[in-house]
């Protein structure tokens, strides 16, 4: 009746409101977005969704076929989970998402050329994005991450820990001077957070001891704010394993013990035991010597 893959198009636009926003999602042009929508609903014979002004509302035919294409999704989704677990080859690619900040850390280290000698025929894929991206749907395969899990479904250990501190540029305490306690941070210009980083550790830490501050300007990622920082506009909590590598940062008090968190390797269940994914976990736990400093600083 119709071709399955074009449920993940109505999917994307369902919960997305617009071609445009499920074009990103999935990673296609919104002409592909637009063309499979149209011929979905071609091959069902009625609409799914109208256009409004302010994006795509699903009709009620729509809004009636949305949870069976939901149950659709899972179902696929739980297949290639299956197929994935029973493949008994250390062949193939290890999809990582990690925080952005990380990504140069982790190349510039040591630990990706000696698991690539150990397991030369595996290739690690850094998956980066602006949220946490969903194993169970399969956006990645192991995540690293900081901050207890608040994701029951996925197993994993802590492997580190995800130390910040208080930074600002060496222009700016050569001009204002920098905070001696905790309490001074309200009296200085600060650089906030934004975006998908509204509701961070350390956006709602300086809404706790600096509710009145001046904030100099906002960022939506962690290295935005370093940068921002580096400017010499204002002062910031910041991780210590990318800050205190900046030259042009100084720290200007010590870590900040509400915010510290532990670093944790998860992944979905059932791809814990796939050879490539046991691979990678052994081999990190075994190298924490080297993992721990990527990490901690």
């Amino acid at each position: 009746m119709f071709d399955w893959s074009d449920l993940r198009y109505f999917l994307a636009v369902a919960r997305h409101g617009s071609t445009l926003a499920a074009s990103r999602a999935l990673g296609v042009n919104q002409s592909t977005v637009h063309r499979r929508i149209a011929e979905l609903e071609r091959r069902v014979g009625a609409s799914l969704m109208l256009r409004h002004p302010a994006g795509y509302r699903l009709t009620e035919f729509g809004e009636a076929l949305l949870p069976a294409a939901e149950v659709i999704e899972t179902s696929v989704i739980e297949l290639e989970r299956q197929i994935l677990a029973y493949r008994s080859d250390l062949a193939g690619t290890i999809r990582l998402t990690v925080p952005e900040p990380l990504v140069s850390r982790l190349i510039g280290s040591p630990l990706l050329d000696m698991f690539h000698a150990r397991y030369p025929v595996l290739r690690i894929e850094f998956v980066m994005s602006d949220r946490y991206l969903d194993l169970s749907k399969g956006e990645a395969d192991i995540a690293l991450r900081s901050g207890e899990p608040d994701d029951e479904t996925l197993v994993g250990r802590k492997i580190a820990d995800s130390i910040w501190a208080v930074y600002g540029s060496r222009s700016y305490v050569q001009q204002y001077g920098a905070p001696q306690r905790v309490e001074d941070i309200g009296r200085h210009a600060i650089v906030g957070f934004d975006g998908m980083l509204i509701n961070h550790r350390a956006a709602k830490w300086l809404a706790a001891i600096a509710p009145g501050a001046n904030i100099a300007a906002r960022n939506n990622s962690v290295l935005g704010v370093l940068h921002a920082v580096k400017s010499g506009i204002g002062i910031a909590p910041l991780p210590i394993a990318i800050a205190d590598m900046d030259e042009d940062l100084v720290r200007v008090l010590p870590p900040v013990p509400e915010l510290t968190r532990g670093w944790y390797l998860l992944t979905h269940p059932e791809l814990r035991q796939t050879p490539r994914v046991r691979a990678f976990f052994d081999f990190v736990v075994e190298k924490l010597d080297v993992v721990r400093p990527i990490l901690m600083g």
